[in-house]
């Protein structure tokens, strides 16, 4: 698989989360610049994150949780489980995605997957509804 060094993979966080579909990085004021990046605000959950800062990540060489031995760790399988329930995301499914397809069509997928059918604007993992036209979170892929 190819080295994770575009902008656009930077954004994909540790734990398969795309940093571009999480409020912290959407917002105007003091916006995250994503889990991975080294300068500039970031979200007080991500400076924090036991998953961000885990000594293993900083071993690999693109940072992500599946080319951890311990993948998919219990820290990882909960937060996966919190996501699913209250967002219906699956984190650990990104990762094989990533690991399956590649960076480069995943990152092509997730920019359909978060973009708002009906106005264009960016979506939010985390409300349920576009922040832009408030019409209810639906995206091309259903």
């Amino acid at each position: 698989m190819e080295p994770q060094t575009t902008a656009e993979a930077m954004l994909i966080a540790a734990c398969g989360i795309n940093c571009r579909s999480c409020m912290a990085w959407l917002r105007t004021r003091n916006r995250c610049n994503g889990c991975k990046a080294t300068v500039g605000p970031k979200a007080n959950h991500c400076s924090s994150c036991v998953i961000r800062n885990c000594p293993q990540l900083a071993a690999s060489s693109k940072g992500l949780c599946f080319e951890c031995n311990d993948f998919p760790c219990r820290r990882l399988r909960q937060l996966d489980k919190r996501y699913r329930l209250k967002y219906n995301e699956n984190l650990i499914g990104n990762l094989q995605r990533i690991q399956h397809i590649g960076i480069d069509q995943f990152m092509a997928f997730q920019q359909l997957k978060w973009q708002c059918v009906h106005c264009g604007a960016l979506l939010s993992v985390h409300r349920p509804n576009c922040q832009q036209c408030g019409k209810p979170r639906e995206t091309a892929e259903g």
